[in-house]
């Protein structure tokens, strides 16, 4: 834990200099942000008040930004982000059936990371493979074709990995 904290704070130095850069440019607060969630993991609440403190924006400014645009998440992702399609051909040929037994295989909510750290499990618009409906995206790799028997042996590929 002491090494996970010092591996922060030396983070939180390389953001001082972004926000430095930044901090009274119109439309500044979006370039800390980014450089916050891909260098710390995330927009967690203690980075939202680190760069409150240092920019002078409120911190429901910062929030309203982070749950606005996807691409800000306020916990940290998993090492494997497991993106499944409920676009409408993915959804009428039983996306939902899979993303349920997702839920239940990593006992995780959508939009959650396992308790390990390994899986973040997300649902996610049109990725582009409706020929493969219902389909899901796990670190860029496509699984189409997908019923709910076939999740286990998914994950378990990726659990083998580690």
């Amino acid at each position: 834990m002491a090494n996970e904290n010092s591996t922060r704070t030396e983070l939180f130095k390389e953001l001082d200099v972004v926000i430095e850069q930044w901090k009274n440019v119109p439309g500044g607060l979006l370039p800390i942000m980014q450089h916050a969630q891909e260098h710390i993991g995330c927009v967690d609440e203690e980075v939202q008040n680190y760069i409150s403190a240092r920019t002078g924006e409120p911190v429901s400014k910062i929030y309203g930004v982070a749950t606005f645009y996807s691409l800000f998440t306020l916990e940290p992702n998993g090492k494997h982000t497991i993106g499944l399609c409920l676009g409408t051909a993915c959804y009428v040929r039983g996306a939902q059936l899979v993303l349920d037994e997702l839920a239940k295989q990593l006992n995780v909510e959508v939009g959650k990371t396992t308790s390990d750290g390994l899986f973040t499990l997300t649902a996610t618009r049109c990725i582009g493979a409706c020929g493969l409906a219902p389909a899901m995206m796990i670190d860029g790799e496509v699984y189409g074709r997908l019923v709910p028997s076939k999740v286990e042996g998914i994950i378990k590929k990726y659990r083998d990995m580690e």
